[in-house]
């Protein structure tokens, strides 16, 4: 039986997603409740988005093999009852045939969030203060010039044998008093690409860099040391899409084919 569990967490206290020897991590914790629930010695789960260290969930997802459950309703209620506060699991259900948490999605929905007037201590843990104050409409015309089918090797951390094309679905900014909230979906991220976009586009929003500045670093198409990359903390990871339960597999078997630039 494939389930599928769907996870929120705050990350301040967790060492990313992927399990490492002597740290916590989301991956690591929830593996180990799961094989205390189950009364089984090991547990391997996938994940939709692998976050870095600090970085938050509202919509994590996440499939693991295991052997019938009568009750999942039980099971969540169990889990929950194993994991810290700070990790909680929002349901879990019987994945459809051809589901893959990571190569099923046809999009993951992050938000970062930055705080250019006082910032609020209660909310200091997921949103970014940022001392300076920010246009969001350049910020936006910045934005719409990233969209599309790209190599985003300028805004990520590269790992041997990845490719860095992705397609950018959507990248704007929206205002709610002194809080900015951006809203990045793409088909996949690559590492530290959300985080150095905000990074990117905050230069512009401050005025330090020209409108035209991002589309020129993306167009590079190589690591740019002038970018920043912005601090986990402001990010979340929101939320997950995938493709009605008859195309789940054959969207899995497309998204384990390379990218290559339109």
């Amino acid at each position: 039986m494939r389930l599928r569990i769907d996870l929120a967490y705050d990350g301040s206290a967790f060492h990313g997603w992927a399990a490492q020897p002597g740290l916590r991590t989301v991956q690591g914790d929830l593996e180990a409740a799961l094989g205390t629930v189950l009364r089984v010695p090991t547990v391997s789960t996938v994940c939709a988005g692998r976050t870095d260290t600090g970085v938050h969930a509202r919509g994590q997802v996440v499939h693991v093999d295991v052997e019938a459950i009568p009750d999942l309703a039980l099971l969540a209620r169990r889990l929950n009852g194993v994991l810290s506060a700070d990790l909680r699991v929002r349901r879990v259900v019987i994945a459809p045939d051809g589901f893959d948490a990571r190569f099923s999605p046809l999009w993951r929905r992050y938000a970062y969030r930055v705080c250019d007037g006082v910032p609020d201590p209660l909310t200091r843990g997921h949103v970014l203060s940022w001392p300076r104050l920010l246009d969001v409409d350049a910020m936006n015309q910045a934005s719409a010039a990233l969209l599309g089918l790209r190599d985003f090797a300028a805004f990520c951390k590269q790992r041997e044998g990845a490719t860095t094309i992705r397609t950018l679905l959507a990248l704007f900014w929206v205002r709610e008093g002194d809080l900015l909230t951006g809203t990045v979906r793409a088909d996949a991220f690559c590492h530290h690409m959300v985080r150095s976009l905000v990074g990117c586009l905050l230069a512009v929003g401050e005025g330090r860099r020209p409108v035209g500045w991002p589309a020129e670093v993306l167009a590079a198409a190589v690591r740019d040391p002038a970018v920043t990359v912005v601090p986990p903390h402001g990010l979340t990871l929101e939320e997950v899409g995938y493709p009605p339960d008859a195309e789940l597999a054959a969207r899995r078997d497309e998204a384990r084919t390379k990218r290559e630039p339109a």
